[in-house]
């Protein structure tokens, strides 16, 4: 859920992201507002070691989870906007929303303009969502890589984050599936990660990622703090 999110535990995204970052270069809703062409800033999520289940963080996750219709069982998922204005993230959110999440943390990679689930991704869901211990919500923090415009990556993520639930889904049959996962897809334009994320635990590791490979990605993680 970067510069990689009731007793509730919450990845978009890292991811997320996350459903995990600090130092942002430009503010997110200036991003969010831009329209006229040229150089992209994005925020850029940085590696960090933070406590895990800190006041803070319980803080960061009610807010998110409200924003994406899980307190009250909604599960309408979370776009951009709602990140940088109801649910306030900003760097420092992704920290700590994220970064202590790096044991159970999965990040689902995709192929260019895709938002297929391959093989080993299906696999990396399954296990993310078997890691779920006493936790009650499922994260997806999905993003892009800026290649391409600003409006078609908002949606690629959008569609690589329901993929992750679509899957789900259909592989559990859980009809109220929905009431415990929650979406956030950043785009390009919100909480890039660094290559240093490729050491987290990735869907295709062992293969080659540099910092536009590892934003083609989702965040997946159960969140288990009490708040």
């Amino acid at each position: 859920m970067n510069a990689l999110v009731p007793q509730i535990p919450l990845l978009l995204g890292l991811a997320i992201p996350a459903i995990v970052v600090s130092g942002w270069l430009g503010d997110a809703e200036e991003s969010l507002r831009a329209t006229e062409p040229g150089p992209k800033k994005v925020a850029v999520a940085a590696m960090a070691e933070e406590g895990y289940c800190t006041p803070e963080l319980k803080q960061i996750v009610r807010r998110v989870a409200g924003a994406c219709g899980l307190l009250d069982a909604q599960g309408r998922g979370c776009q951009p906007a709602d990140a940088a204005k109801i649910v306030q993230l900003d760097a420092g959110d992704f920290n700590r929303l994220f970064l202590p999440l790096k044991a159970r943390v999965h990040i689902i990679q995709f192929d260019t303009r895709s938002a297929e689930l391959d093989e080993a991704a299906q696999r990396a869901v399954n296990a993310a969502w078997s890691d779920r211990g006493g936790a009650s919500f499922f994260f997806v923090v999905a993003r892009a890589s800026p290649d391409g415009s600003k409006a078609f990556n908002q949606k690629l993520s959008n569609s690589r984050a329901q993929s992750v639930l679509d899957f789900l889904e259909g592989q559990f049959k859980d009809p109220d599936i929905k009431k415990r996962v929650g979406l956030l897809w950043l785009g390009e334009e919100f909480a890039q990660l660094t290559a240093d994320f490729c050491g987290w635990t990735r869907s295709r590791a062992g293969t080659e990622c540099d910092e536009t490979q590892i934003n083609r990605s989702a965040f997946i993680a159960w969140i288990d703090c009490n708040i």
